[in-house]
């Protein structure tokens, strides 16, 4: 391979953070590929090995590709259509743990990589749209150099590596983390994607059908059809009318009609994979020089081109103007949403007109739109903005949108809704814009840029190689953050294009669409309307003669905070500090953790509380009153949380079990502020009948969406074989139809009555101030101590010796294709001296069993796009789960599959040598022991612990050194003893979701040792049950 020659150079044109410690180069390679090289001093601690300064690691087994061929990205990866619906709202236990990242105790960091590439599906030939999107699939089936599918993919998984690719309108990202010293490694083989990929007939063949299912994902998403449908409406000829997904039909239907499907994906690479079009982000812990080298080498021989991005012709407006379009909805939902055409405003992102406007129209503070349709009981939500998608903010246009989730009420008030939004927009011109609104947001983003929480490294990649397309250099990590220049006349310039001819409407909703009227979007197979909006209407909106009195700015911002100094820098005089958290306080009212942090010196704290309520869980409907407490509690707290949100200090407040948890997180100076304001409204809300009807109908929409989507749907059978008491969704419902607020009003008191509180407070807190915080809760909640014995406890269901369960059910969307089977083992409960090495041995498993289970029954069979497995934790009981969603195969199919996986297992296992074996363990050491990427993961890391009573902080560490001791016979024994059918260890769960093309008779067919699941009462009421552990 040849090495490249650099064009140009510099290492400080990048502007970063005071508090950012690593280093950043510009390159520009003479093929014009630019690349942001970045030296990470916290990947190498100590210092890079002189050896890997030097040359390469080249490494070992590795370069014998003795693997199988074929492989595919990673299961996550996806385009532009990722699912936006905004709540999954599903009844997913808190105690059920998948385990995934197995990120743990700090030490180390990963390496990482990202590569932009200027294109996407906005250069889709029209004749084969989805073109882009298939590309990108296929760069991941091998290379010149490696050749087999998935070397890329089996090599970043032995070295404790991952990958992910999406395809967006005008750019393509790949990106990749791996264990430190197997960067190079991984590059050269990343490298093959942009220099030499094969593009072999017979794999495009199975891929597509990998692009057909990705697509079969989100074919019920409400907001992938709306997206959709805002493409099938836009003018014939624009950039915006295409399908940017890609399906098997767009793709074989091109073939069918004569195009050579890949000599078209050639030639969109050769015309757009040049490095003119490159952006590069290499994140290592080797110096500068060193990176600079290993890119020089790997990508000195990609395609020459000029640094020209794609331009599009466009003439005329994106829609036609005075429409409106009603959209009939997949789930129990009603959205009203508006859109504005903006031009492109990518050259004023030192001025940010946009996210100013947004920041008004979008605030839910008081004076806001949000609380004016609030208050009369038409919305439940709003947001407003231009979205980071590539359709909304292209160098065609900026689409500006707002999001209104509407009520039954104020779905038929669509118009006067409409009305208020204008007398808004009247309101903001009139007042004209206001140079102190712009001020707050010019601070909150200079103290949001100066002490930046990092985030995981191919994330960082990733977004690095994105801005790279998207800002001058200098302004690659500062760009998103900066708000520079003052101009009210940009402004001013931008408010002029909010008017009704601008404005597309569209209804999303399942009551409001005739079906008489309806025409149909092609792709998705979605019903909608068109109607004319009124001249009467135009007229109205266009200029509202006046605006409502209760409409007007916000307030100043009392949550900004203004003391950024670092608790340590003092702490550190007075000794060391500690390396977890210490319990400050225990009494039978609270227990308190503590840590004072150390480790990323940044004036945020992350406190995190469970309250106990007296009775929240003891019966179904004691379980939905608790529910309907907090959402209304969360509602009576909104304009208070919201104003401390937009100044970077959040809260959330959610329902577990019988406990109230409430986190408080972000920057820490107004921390106790807020949190005595939470608290005092706490003690003493009381609904009121308005809020109460509006907030239990949005609850029993919640409840009926549900499960909508099969993953979730499994997920939640599982579970409820599983946890002894379980209150069913469907049951939920029912009891919520009969209740009252006056029945709410009388349980309120009985709930905060007894309480007991457990809390963690980590960050940039003293001990003093901790202590503090517990006495705002003392302060609030003068009540009596709640008995350990009155405190909820989940049991889990025991499976008995050689238990081979099933459990069937349709789809509850009679619409969705989609199946799903979840083999679940039932292991262990996490008791006596052995479960950190149970931990260890199940880890180590799913390490090595991941890729070929991925590159088998996804890259070769191509049975879904969801092909997944891993360990599950429920309330401390180990388990393990496989897992497949597929829109062709019925869930018996993909149930033999897996066996059939399961029972090559143990020859796959005894085959590995000890090489590849010693490198799974050294991969899962790394995950293991990599440094946090922040203080929310290090504190999410805590708080895990102690809401599983577990309270063992450096658990991580732990299954790091038993790993050392674990051979590879011990994976195969522990795989024979708890996975293979012919032992009595094996107690086997598979739930099956079955799709609405599925023919449910076939259970009459299997096997006669399978116990089928008909009365799940009954089951549970003969099994026996774990003792409750957390």
């Amino acid at each position: 391979m040849g090495k490249g020659r650099r064009s140009f150079s510099s290492d400080d044109i990048v502007v970063k953070s005071p508090n950012d410690r690593r280093l950043y180069r510009l390159l520009e390679l003479e093929n014009g590929l630019r690349a942001l090289l970045v030296h990470d001093p916290e990947i190498y601690p100590e210092g890079p090995p002189k050896a890997l300064e030097n040359e390469d690691e080249e490494e070992d087994e590795d370069e014998e590709n003795d693997d199988d061929d074929d492989g595919g990205e990673d299961e996550d990866d996806g385009s532009e259509e990722k699912d936006e619906d905004d709540e999954e709202d599903d009844e997913v236990e808190d105690n059920e743990v998948k385990v995934e990242g197995k990120k743990a105790a700090s030490q180390t960091k990963k390496a990482a990589a990202a590569m932009c590439v200027g294109m996407g599906s906005f250069s889709d030939p029209f004749e084969a749209q989805g073109l882009a999107h298939f590309l990108e699939h296929m760069l991941f089936m091998g290379s010149d150099e490696f050749p087999d599918e998935n070397e890329y993919d089996s090599y970043l998984s032995k070295h404790g590596g991952s990958s992910n690719a999406y395809t967006e309108t005008e750019h393509t990202c790949y990106h990749f983390e791996v264990k430190r010293e197997f960067l190079k490694g991984a590059l050269r083989r990343f490298s093959g994607f942009f220099v030499s990929p094969l593009v072999k007939m017979e794999a495009m063949e199975r891929e597509v059908l990998a692009v057909d299912s990705e697509f079969n994902q989100v074919l019920q998403s409400d907001a992938c059809r709306l997206q959709q449908l805002q493409c099938h409406t836009s003018e014939p000829g624009h950039p915006f009318n295409r399908f940017l997904w890609g399906n098997k039909k767009s793709l074989v239907e091109a073939m069918e009609k004569g195009i050579n499907l890949r000599e078209q994906i050639l030639r969109l690479y050769k015309d757009y994979y040049h490095g003119g079009l490159m952006k590069l982000v290499v994140i290592g812990g080797e110096s500068l020089d060193v990176l600079e080298s290993w890119v020089l080498e790997l990508f000195g021989n990609v395609k020459n081109g000029p640094q020209v991005n794609p331009q599009f012709k466009v003439e005329g407006p994106i829609w036609k103007g005075g429409k409106l379009y009603r959209l009939e909805a997949v789930k129990d939902v009603h959205i009203l949403d508006l859109t504005w055409t903006l031009p492109c405003l990518h050259k004023e992102y030192l001025k940010k007109p946009e996210d100013y406007l947004a920041h008004l129209l979008g605030h839910e503070g008081r004076g806001s739109l949000h609380s004016f349709l609030k208050g009369r009981g038409w919305a439940t939500s709003l947001s407003a903005g231009v979205a980071d998608e590539g359709m909304h903010r292209s160098s065609i246009a900026y689409i500006f949108g707002m999001s209104i989730h509407l009520t039954d009420t104020g779905v038929e008030k669509i118009f006067e809704i409409i009305s208020f939004v204008y007398q808004y927009l009247k309101l903001l011109r009139q007042v004209s814009p206001q140079e102190w609104i712009f001020k707050e947001l010019q601070d909150i983003g200079n103290m949001e840029f100066r002490f930046a929480e990092e985030q995981p490294q191919d994330d960082y990649a990733a977004e690095l190689a994105g801005n790279l397309l998207f800002y001058p250099a200098e302004h690659v990590i500062y760009g998103d953050y900066v708000y520079k220049t003052w101009d009210e006349q940009t402004i001013k310039h931008v408010l002029g294009f909010f008017t009704p001819e601008n404005m597309r409407i569209d209804v999303t909703s399942k009551s409001s669409i005739k079906s008489e009227e309806f025409q149909h979007e092609p792709w998705f197979g979605s019903n909608y309307t068109e109607e004319d909006i009124s001249s009467t209407l135009m007229d109205l909106w266009r200029d509202p003669a006046e605006f409502d009195s209760l409409l007007h700015l916000p307030s100043k911002n009392e949550f900004i905070p203004c003391d950024f100094s670092i608790r340590a820098d003092n702490a550190c005089k007075d000794g060391p500090v500690n390396s977890s958290p210490v319990c400050i306080l225990d009494e039978p009212l609270m227990r308190f953790w503590y840590k004072l942090d150390n480790t990323f010196k940044v004036p945020r704290a992350n406190t995190y509380f469970r309250i106990n309520l007296k009775g929240g869980y003891d019966s179904m409907k004691s379980c939905v009153l608790s529910e309907l407490f907090i959402h209304l509690l969360k509602d009576e707290l909104n304009e208070i949380i919201y104003q401390a949100s937009v100044a970077k200090l959040e809260t959330s407040v959610s329902f577990v079990g019988d406990k109230l948890e409430l986190r408080v997180y972000g920057f820490n100076d107004k921390l106790p502020v807020l949190l005595s304001k939470v608290l005092g409204i706490a003690k003493s809300f009381l609904p009121t009948e308005d809020r109460f009807k509006v907030i239990e109908e949005d609850m029993k929409r919640t409840l009926k969406n549900t499960n909508m989507k099969p993953l979730s749907h499994s997920s939640y059978l599982r579970l409820q074989v599983l946890c002894q008491s379980f209150y069913d969704v469907e049951e939920k419902l029912c009891c919520l139809t009969d209740l009252s607020v006056d029945d709410l009003k009388a349980f309120i008191p009985k709930l905060r009555s007894q309480l007991f509180i457990e809390g963690l407070c980590h960050g940039n807190l003293s001990e003093k101030e901790a202590i503090s915080i517990s006495d705002i809760f003392k302060i609030n909640f003068n009540v009596e101590p709640l008995p350990v014995e009155f405190r909820h406890t989940e049991h889990v269901i025991c499976l008995p010796s050689g238990a081979n369960l099933v459990r069937d059910v349709s789809v509850k969307n009679k619409l969705e294709r989609n199946s799903v089977i979840e083999l679940y083992f039932q292991i262990e409960p996490e008791v006596g001296m052995e479960t950190t090495k149970l931990k260890a041995l199940i880890d180590l498993f799913d390490e090595i069993v991941e890729e070929p289970f991925f590159n088998k029954l996804r890259t070769k069979e191509q049975l879904g796009y969801v092909v997944e497995c891993s360990l599950r934790i429920t309330y401390r009981v180990f388990g393990f789960c496989f897992c497949i969603q597929s829109s062709e195969y019925n869930p018996i199919y993909l149930q033999g599959r897996i066996d059939n996986f399961l029972n090559g297992l143990e020859e796959l296992l005894g085959g590995l040598d000890d090489d590849s074996f010693e490198n799974y363990k050294s991969g899962l050491v790394a995950k293991l022991l990599e440094k946090d990427a922040s203080l929310t993961y290090e504190s999410n890391r805590f708080w895990n612990q102690i809401v599983d009573k577990r309270y063992m902080f450096d658990l991580s560490k732990k299954e790091s050194e038993e790993l050392k001791n674990i051979c590879k016979n011990d994976v195969v024994d522990w795989y024979k003893l708890y996975l293979k059918e012919s032992s009595l260890k094996c107690r086997r769960l598979a739930v099956r979701v079955w799709g609405c093309y599925t023919n449910m008779k076939e259970i009459e067919t299997q096997s006669k040792s399978v116990k089928v699941i008909e009365d799940l009462m009954a089951l549970k009421k003969s099994s026996e049950f774990y003792p409750s552990i957390c």
